[in-house]
């Protein structure tokens, strides 16, 4: 791969992990109840599904999506249900400070679940990487391979975003400390995931 092409590549995919999308809203609500590192290591579970959505794009089976309506609809509407039920979770959520404790022992493999709950059953996102990443693919090339290099830095990037968004839920928790604010909080970060469900609920093909 050129340097023309990664100097196109990494800007324009970087943008796209950086979206504010469900998963974003995860990792800023789950660090600001469970911490960086917590909720960080949490993420783990949507690069999971990323690299399973890259799979499946580079043998090209995301194409069943494409011709597949009720496929696409069952996948959008099991994706909004979740988020939908997280929203209600987080918006019930109690803040008083006797919580924290237990808040600490949630384990990582129940963040991570979320996160990959979340990512795999958006099916914007899977029809995402068969449009994004197929265009800086050389067909002369070897194609696998080069799937393989430019989902590995995709699921990099990732990283960071994943690093990013959390840091800003490190500092939301700072400033909703009280009680009163840490439910404020809790609250909008439910809106957000119900909105976002809302708007997967409306998604069309591509």
């Amino acid at each position: 791969m050129d340097l023309s092409t990664l100097a196109i590549f990494i800007p324009a995919c970087f943008a796209l992990n950086m979206a504010p999308g469900p998963n974003n809203l995860l990792s800023i609500s789950n660090a600001s109840r469970y911490g960086f590192a917590r909720a960080c290591s949490g993420g783990l579970g949507r690069l999971l599904a990323f690299a399973i959505m890259i799979a499946l794009a580079a043998a090209g089976l995301t194409a069943v999506l494409h011709t597949s309506e009720w496929l696409f609809h069952a996948i959008k509407m099991v994706g909004a249900a979740y988020l939908f039920y997280l929203a209600l979770q987080l918006w019930r959520a109690r803040a008083d400070s006797h919580v924290d404790e237990t808040v600490s022992q949630v384990g990582l493999g129940r963040l991570a679940r979320q996160e990959f709950l979340v990512a795999i059953g958006n099916p914007k996102a899977i029809l995402l990487f068969t449009a994004f990443l197929p265009q800086f693919v050389d067909r002369s090339g070897a194609m696998t391979t080069q799937f393989a290099q430019l989902g590995a830095m995709f699921l990099g990037l990732e990283c960071i975003a994943i690093a990013l968004y959390c840091y800003m839920g490190i500092h939301a928790r700072r400033l909703f400390a009280k009680p009163s604010g840490k439910r404020l909080f809790n609250r909008i970060c439910a809106g957000l995931l119900a909105s976002a469900a809302s708007f997967l609920l409306v998604a069309r093909r591509v």
